[in-house]
């Protein structure tokens, strides 16, 4: 994990190791957030209705922290299987499509040289999930899209006192760590080692999450 030329929350670079775990080909999309309002009764997220936001395949935008969680506690119950949001450590094992030490999902090619579908052109909002390539793994959008939230609190200094096993993040804090590149952003594109965070009520309308699932030993 880490990465020595980006910020100095991401360094030192450090060996982790993860179990096993399942994780979302794509982001969760309104449409699939739209079954889980229906059936819980939830208030909508911001931006819910707005015609930039709301096509069934976009990744759903304005989701908080707790939303998200309640979103997996949800599909848990439903399933029968432990659905949760990635911990940073697995997000970026999962972004790098088992490419050791990559920049970007797809190696180390500045994304301003690649063909990207950022946003949709038809109404200013993000792309739909799935438009560009995925990575290594089968997994699309890791870079680009939404921010998508992860399971830890946030420390900004976290990576010099980590667990080398399973890093799940501080015990507390008063943010939450989030992985990605967003769509309405001058540079779309986030590097795989690069860590953001918010505020866990905050809903903003370049936020969304990726499902993870927790695979039995």
């Amino acid at each position: 994990m880490g990465d020595e030329k980006g910020q100095e929350n991401e360094r030192p670079i450090h060996r982790v190791w993860v179990d096993s775990f399942g994780i979302g080909r794509f982001p969760v999309t309104h449409g699939e957030y739209a079954a889980f309002l229906e059936q819980t009764r939830r208030a909508p997220p911001p931006f819910w209705a707005e015609p930039m936001f709301a096509g069934p395949s976009q990744p759903v935008v304005g989701v908080s922290w707790y939303d998200a969680a309640a979103f997996c506690a949800w599909l848990s119950e439903r399933a029968g299987q432990v659905f949760r949001l990635p911990t940073e450590a697995e997000w970026e094992r999962a972004a790098r499509g088992g490419r050791e030490g990559a920049l970007y999902p797809w190696g180390d090619e500045p994304p301003w040289e690649r063909p990207y579908a950022g946003f949709d052109v038809k109404t200013g909002g993000p792309s739909p999930v799935g438009i560009n390539e995925p990575n290594d793994f089968g997994l699309y959008d890791m870079s680009e899209g939404v921010h998508q939230w992860c399971s830890d609190h946030y420390d900004y200094n976290y990576y010099r006192y980590a667990p080398e096993r399973n890093p799940q993040g501080p015990e507390s804090g008063q943010r939450r760590s989030s992985r990605g590149g967003s769509w309405r952003h001058r540079i779309k594109f986030s590097r795989c080692a690069a860590r953001s965070s918010l505020p866990p009520t905050f809903q903003y309308a370049d936020y969304g999450f990726r499902l993870a699932l927790t695979v039995a030993p």
